[in-house]
């Protein structure tokens, strides 16, 4: 067999493959005999089926199959033989032009390779690492959201105010015609969450049981149900109900129910604040990592195989319309493409390249110690910490996220090392609400 490899462009590659049609046929040859051993035809036993009609009824498969184990085994021993790098998966093609031998099967095969990977310099690169502490005032607040999730509500015959629910009836109509999504039955509002539209929300406070009320709203202009944004609708409202809310105490009743078996409120509380400082810690790493691995992949520069890329995006694309079907979106209403991925894929391919850059020549390889470590807190938030961790090493494979996560840490602590870090103070409050609330 004959090789030639052309460069195309700056990763692109095509590999020239000149099979011996002698070398196929005698292969074609070898395989239909073995065949014939074997081979079941009508009429003949085991093992006595003429060569000829075995040739006739396998001969096309097996020839393609010779064809093209005789091109992969070529395309592998001149990969080999040139030591490239091949990203992605080559793209085979039949050459027929008038250039081929009438001796020989000639094929292309157009592929990427991966491009050389330099570890940047990150001496230039900001990273600002939040400083915070769990403080009293951070226990007091998640006390409190625990009793508010445990509020119980009574009916009561006096007029709604804030913080009260109400189970409603209403039916609204746009230029008299009723609207999807304008009518329901038994449907709770809960005064002052700030769920339902303002005008809404006003015409339900001051409701007693049993009273009906009527009212118009505007829907915004950038209203989510864009068939009535921007249009006035009238609706009727019955209040079905009026119940006031009851929160729990903090006592040993409210203890127990999170599981405290004491009943004890100081040792609900150090719970508490054992779990704030956890999550702290891992918002922290969070923040920090982000800025880490973005400034490492903001400081190199080297061309990216689309190959790997668009496999990438594809990955993204199906994860987000599995997500979507689980949140209930109808798979005929996901209208998604890879090329909504591709700026996410291309960052993720390049700094998976540099990552294994970083670890192979770095030796930032996950360490047992740490991989152990990392199993032994996230167990720490099950009531069995032994078994859990147990189970995790039961069987290697159980342990590739850990791993991974490990070599991820591993070269945000080398970025962090010769990066210029500087600690923001902040609180925990801050830290933790979302930039858009």
């Amino acid at each position: 067999m004959q090789t030639t490899v052309e460069s195309l462009g700056q990763l692109t590659r095509r590999l020239n493959v000149a099979v011996p049609v002698a070398q196929i046929e005698g292969e074609v040859q070898k395989r239909l005999a073995r065949l014939a051993k074997t081979a079941k035809v009508a009429g003949f036993r085991p093992g006595k089926v003429p060569l000829k009609m075995v040739a006739q009824q396998y001969g096309q498969q097996v020839r393609s199959d010779v064809i093209s184990d005789a091109v992969n085994e070529t395309f592998n021993d001149a990969v080999r033989a040139q030591n490239l790098r091949v990203a992605g998966y080559p793209r085979i093609e039949r050459r027929d032009d008038a250039a081929s031998s009438q001796e020989a099967l000639e094929f292309s095969a157009v592929f990427e390779v991966y491009p050389e990977v330099s570890i940047p310099d990150v001496a230039g690169v900001v990273v600002n690492r939040p400083k915070a502490e769990v403080t009293a005032a951070d226990i007091d607040r998640t006390l409190e959201v625990l009793r508010k999730q445990k509020t119980t509500f009574t009916p009561t015959a006096r007029a709604a105010q804030t913080g009260d629910r109400v189970v409603v009836d209403f039916t609204g109509t746009i230029d008299g015609v009723a609207f999807p999504g304008g009518q329901a039955q038994d449907f709770p509002i809960n005064i002052g969450e700030g769920r339902m539209l303002p005008d809404f929300e006003a015409a339900t406070t001051g409701i007693r049981a049993g009273e009906t009320r009527t009212f118009s709203l505007t829907f915004p202009p950038d209203y989510h149900g864009k068939e009535v944004a921007g249009k006035v609708a009238h609706f009727t409202l019955t209040a079905k109900e009026v119940a006031e809310p009851h929160v729990p105490p903090l006592d040993d009743a409210f203890a127990k129910a999170f599981g405290i078996a004491s009943g004890n409120v100081p040792a609900l509380r150090a719970e508490v604040e054992a779990n704030l400082k956890l999550e702290l810690k891992r918002k922290i790493e969070s923040v920090v990592k982000e800025q880490a691995l973005k400034g490492l992949r903001e400081q190199a520069q080297f061309a990216l195989p689309q190959s790997l890329v668009q496999l990438e995006a594809q990955g993204l694309m199906r994860r987000m319309a599995q997500n979507l079907r689980q949140q209930g979106v109808k798979a005929e209403d996901i209208k998604l493409e890879t090329e909504m991925f591709r700026t996410q894929a291309e960052h993720r391919v390049a700094l998976g390249l540099i990552v294994g850059e970083l670890v192979r020549n770095e030796g930032l390889q996950a360490r047992p110690e740490q991989v152990k470590a990392m199993v032994q807190e996230i167990a720490q938030t099950y009531e069995q910490p032994e078994a859990v961790v147990r189970w995790h090493f039961e069987k290697r494979e159980r342990l590739a996220e850990f791993e991974a996560l490990a070599v991820e840490q591993n070269v945000v602590d080398w970025v962090l090392a010769r990066a210029r870090v500087n600690d923001v103070p902040t609180t925990f409050e801050a830290l933790m609400t979302p930039a858009n609330a």
